[in-house]
């Protein structure tokens, strides 16, 4: 019996229950009981365990652990990468087993084509994607309208090497934005990025994401940025064998503002209860 048909099946024997309705609707992106091993000379090594997540269309989840815990495993089965040993991920009702156009990845290399512009780079995506559903001046304008949600219209002519490390990685979110993505995956995006040019890109990021109400999950090593992006923090177990430790419902209002939020106590009461996590409790619950 595949992945989706054990939902299905689960669904079908709640409702036969009598239970209420929300207890059997299913999340937009349900990752179920996900483990998976990759074959070493000293023998299968488990990196993931029994991970379990429901995320809701149009929020915004970051992933947090120590490395090695298996964040970036969690990503590349969503985006259909890896295949998972055991479990599997359901996205919009379908299974996930390959990689799909409708899971955009942004890695923390921007991975921009040197010899193509700005411009260039976006329009590999498109063409990729559209060629044949749009015309040749209906893509044009997706492009330009794209770079310009990541404010670099005005550089869309120049070349990855004429241009900065962050400017590079906002032409890469232009590129994984113009796919139209059902799911947006962030491996720490951020993470090559000096402190100001971080800020302003979270800025931007936040803003994107309250203008397409995309859903994201996100990669990251940095508490701050976990608590002022997201709708839902989850923090893994230290690895091998990880899994979800804890989840973390973020109820902050939107549009954020980090100068604002730095005194805000529930900010900071988010902030300590990730920091905890990380210190405290990031082992497995029977260790």
């Amino acid at each position: 019996m595949s992945v989706v048909q054990m939902l299905k099946t689960e669904a079908i024997v709640d409702e036969a229950m009598d239970k209420p309705r929300e207890h059997y609707q299913r999340a937009f992106l349900d990752l179920s009981g996900i483990s998976i091993e990759f074959p070493t000379k000293k023998g299968p090594f488990k990196a993931l365990d029994n991970v379990n997540l429901k995320i809701a269309k149009g929020e915004f989840v970051s992933i947090i652990g120590h490395s090695g815990c298996g964040k970036s495993t969690v990503l590349n089965i969503v985006a259909g990468l890896y295949k998972a040993t055991t479990g599997g991920v359901i996205l919009n009702g379908k299974e996930v087993d390959e990689p799909g156009p409708d899971r955009a990845v942004v890695f923390q290399n921007h991975s921009l084509l040197p010899w193509l512009t700005c411009y260039q780079n976006v329009e590999i995506a498109v063409k990729a994607i559209f060629k044949g559903k749009k015309s040749k001046l209906e893509m044009k304008q997706w492009i330009e309208h794209n770079l310009h949600l990541v404010h670099m219209d005005h550089a869309m002519h120049k070349y990855p090497a004429e241009i900065s490390g962050g400017m590079k990685q906002r032409i890469g979110i232009a590129r994984a934005l113009a796919m139209e993505p059902t799911v947006l995956l962030m491996d720490e995006p951020f993470g090559a990025l000096d402190a100001l040019t971080r800020a302003h890109l979270q800025d931007s990021v936040m803003e994107i994401q309250a203008d397409l109400n995309s859903t994201v999950i996100m990669i990251t090593h940095d508490v701050d940025e976990s608590v002022l992006l997201s709708d839902k923090i989850v923090m893994m177990t230290n690895g091998p064998a990880a899994t979800v430790g804890e989840v973390l419902n973020i109820e902050l209002e939107r549009p954020r503002n980090r100068l604002e939020l730095a005194d805000d106590p529930q900010y900071n009461k988010y902030r300590a209860e990730v920091l905890k996590f990380l210190y405290e409790r990031q082992r497995r619950p029977q260790e």
